[in-house]
């Protein structure tokens, strides 16, 4: 059997590679299609413009589906490993799941409603997905420590703790310099005095959304050992 058929392995696995795709194409048509710049653009800039938009719409709702399905599995996993061990809070457990689940949300709505249409929306749709989902990684950290040795490895551990604590510090300058933008231009004035907080807040951007993305690759290991089912019963 292939490593991919193996349990559930080929969630995480699909989400990562669909959601990368979904970035670099969008990235790439915006560029040749010269709607935004070469360098430091934001990761909306490229989606703003149709037939970007069309397809970063499209394929982020399907990463958003992934990553929900991947979530889900990760919190039964969690929950069923903490059934026998007790290692996991369930409280904890479930609060990881919520926030991976707003995360989700978050970047329907950032795919959804494009940031030349309805700006406001776009905001905080962006700000659900990145400040809920570094939080899930660090949640997530936590139940992988308290479930060692039942659980991952200590080098999974310290790989998750490693790419949680880049999203952490790379999340501030996102937002905070974000604030200090006010070219609105897909093209930006380099000149401006707002370009380099525009240019802290793009590439901080791409390295949470790249590690949050990647994070689900510490999951291939634990997703090969489990399988979800669905009970059918009928009610008399």
């Amino acid at each position: 059997m292939w490593w991919f058929m193996q349990g559930l392995c080929f969630l995480p696995v699909f989400l990562v590679v669909w959601s990368s795709t979904t970035f670099i194409l969008s990235y790439i048509i915006a560029v040749f299609r010269r709607d935004v710049d070469v360098l430091f653009p934001y990761i909306s800039d490229t989606a703003a413009n149709p037939p970007e938009s069309c397809l970063f719409g499209l394929m982020t709702f399907v990463s958003a589906c992934a990553g929900t399905a991947t979530i889900y599995a990760r919190f039964k996993y969690v929950e069923k490993l903490s059934e026998e061990t007790r290692v996991v809070s369930p409280c904890l457990n479930r609060t990881t799941l919520v926030l991976g689940m707003l995360s989700c949300l978050g970047i329907c709505v950032v795919a959804t409603f494009q940031e030349t249409a309805v700006m406001v929306v776009h905001g905080l749709g962006a700000l659900l997905f990145f400040v809920s989902g570094v939080l899930y990684l660090i949640l997530q950290c936590v139940v992988s420590y308290s479930a060692y040795p039942y659980g991952s490895s200590m080098i999974v551990c310290r790989v998750r703790l490693a790419v949680a604590v880049i999203a952490s510090l790379a999340l501030f300058p996102t937002v905070v310099c974000a604030f200090f933008v006010k070219q609105t231009d897909l093209h930006r004035d380099t000149r401006g005095k707002d370009y380099p907080f525009h240019v802290a807040s793009a590439v901080c951007e791409w390295i949470v959304a790249f590690s949050f993305v990647c994070f689900f690759l510490t999951y291939i290991d634990d997703f090969k050992r489990f399988r979800l089912s669905v009970r059918t019963t009928l009610e008399s």
